[in-house]
């Protein structure tokens, strides 16, 4: 039914589930993305964190960061949800539904680092979630517009032509995302990289560079 909507954006439909109008797919863009997100989260699931040295400078002494059992479980929870929160906005066929799965990667990627018991991390992942959450304004007022202006959400729907989609909701749900983690507000979460326990940090930087990857071919589409 919808196969030929999207054929030159993404490449062609691999596989869709229709729920009304509201169409989750992939397409070889999409389709990549999704796998990304899945390896990483398979790789924070069955990996165990590292353990990160810190060394004294102009001397040899160097200190080890311990993570304990509860903080890996609960960061490994953490990013299990934000990769799970990834792979659904990668197949949403929904502008509501992609919002909502980006505000949860925002909120996963601070619940990340949030266990760390150090002051530098916890102060960036303070100032990350404020910049998170103000974000979540121009993210949920882009789709709010979308649906005003033309009665729907669905991309599908959108990306027939029937309808035209105003620029300024395109630029908000673009600004939305950025807010999320990329440049230039990328440096709200810089110091999150502080925190011992690699593959799991690694998900705030994979998260938002797939988040606005796919918020590029939704601009382009609708």
């Amino acid at each position: 039914m919808y196969e030929h909507l999207m054929e030159n954006i993404g490449g062609p439909v691999a596989f869709a589930l229709e729920f009304g109008d509201i169409v989750n797919y992939f397409s070889p863009y999409t389709l990549t993305l999704f796998i990304l997100a899945f390896a990483f989260t398979v790789l924070a699931v069955v990996s165990r964190p590292e353990r990160q040295i810190d060394i004294a400078f102009g001397g040899d002494a160097y200190t080890a960061k311990v993570i304990t059992l509860q903080e890996m479980r609960f960061r490994r929870f953490m990013a299990i949800a934000c990769g799970l929160a990834s792979m659904g906005a990668m197949v949403s066929g929904d502008i509501f539904n992609f919002t909502l799965f980006t505000s949860m990667v925002g909120i996963t990627n601070v619940g990340i680092v949030a266990a760390v018991r150090n002051r530098h991390v916890l102060n960036a992942a303070y100032e990350y979630g404020i910049v998170a959450m103000a974000a979540t304004l121009p993210l949920f007022g882009g789709a709010a517009i979308i649906l005003a202006t033309t009665g729907t959400l669905s991309i599908w729907e959108l990306s027939s032509g029937t309808w035209t989609v105003p620029a300024v909701a395109k630029g908000l749900l673009g600004l939305g995302v950025i807010g999320e983690g990329m440049a230039p507000f990328y440096a709200a979460k810089a110091e999150m990289f502080r925190a011992p326990g690699a593959p799991y940090v690694i998900m705030c930087s994979l998260s938002s560079l797939l988040i606005f990857l796919r918020v590029i071919e939704i601009i382009i589409t609708i």
